[in-house]
This record gives C-alpha cells, structure tokens and sequence, in this order.
C-alpha cells in the first residue's frame, strides 16, 4: 500500500524497443479490471503509461498473482466515471492534475482468461 491504495507491477513493451520493463503503480479494481493512471506524481506523462498507450496487452503481478491482461485507454463517459472513482480513493490525483495542468491518463487491465 502507499497513500491508502494498493500496489501491483505493470510489465509492459517498449514502444521502441519491445524491451519489457516492470513499473510499481497503484491501482483500483472497477469489477474485474484493475484501473491505473498515468499521473507522474503532476508532472510527464510516464514512460510506462506511454508504452501502455501503444500496447494491447501487459501482464500484472497483484500480490503473489500473476496474469497477463488486455490494455484499454479510458475515454468519454468511462473516462469521466472513473476518474471520479480515483478520487474516492485517491483524493491526492486532484492535486496532480491541478499541478499538471492536464488531465491524467487512465488505463484499464483486464485478465485475459
């Protein structure tokens, strides 16, 4: 836990390179998915959320559990949905986006069965 929310490892492609890379970050679950924002604490997008943006597919570790998962950038209305279910969680993110100037990126995993 950091901040009052949970933990996974996101392990992604390079954009360029195709090189995986495995990146802390924090997330919240809408149903089956695990929901992650790309905030870079208010300031670049970060280079993991880039790769997200350019990926179909990661895989997670949540706890001792690993799973490989679909990728899909939030838009429009589930956009709007889940940001404001961040703030329930993680009122901070207001304050980044406040700091950033821009809206964070949201990216929803969904286990691939």
């Amino acid at each position: 836990m950091a901040r009052g929310m949970p933990i996974l490892l996101v392990t992604v492609a390079g954009r360029k390179t195709g090189t995986p890379s495995t990146t802390p970050v924090l997330y919240f679950r809408d149903g089956d998915a695990f929901v992650v924002t790309g905030s870079g604490g208010g300031s670049m997008e970060p280079q993991w959320f880039r790769n997200l943006r350019k990926a179909a597919t990661a895989s997670i570790e949540v706890g001792s559990e690993r799973m490989d998962v679909s990728v899909r950038i939030a838009r429009d209305d589930e956009y709007r949905r889940l940001w404001e279910r961040l703030l329930e969680v993680g009122p901070f993110f207001e304050g980044y986006r406040t700091k950033a100037g821009r809206d964070m990126p949201i990216a929803v995993l969904t286990p691939i069965r």
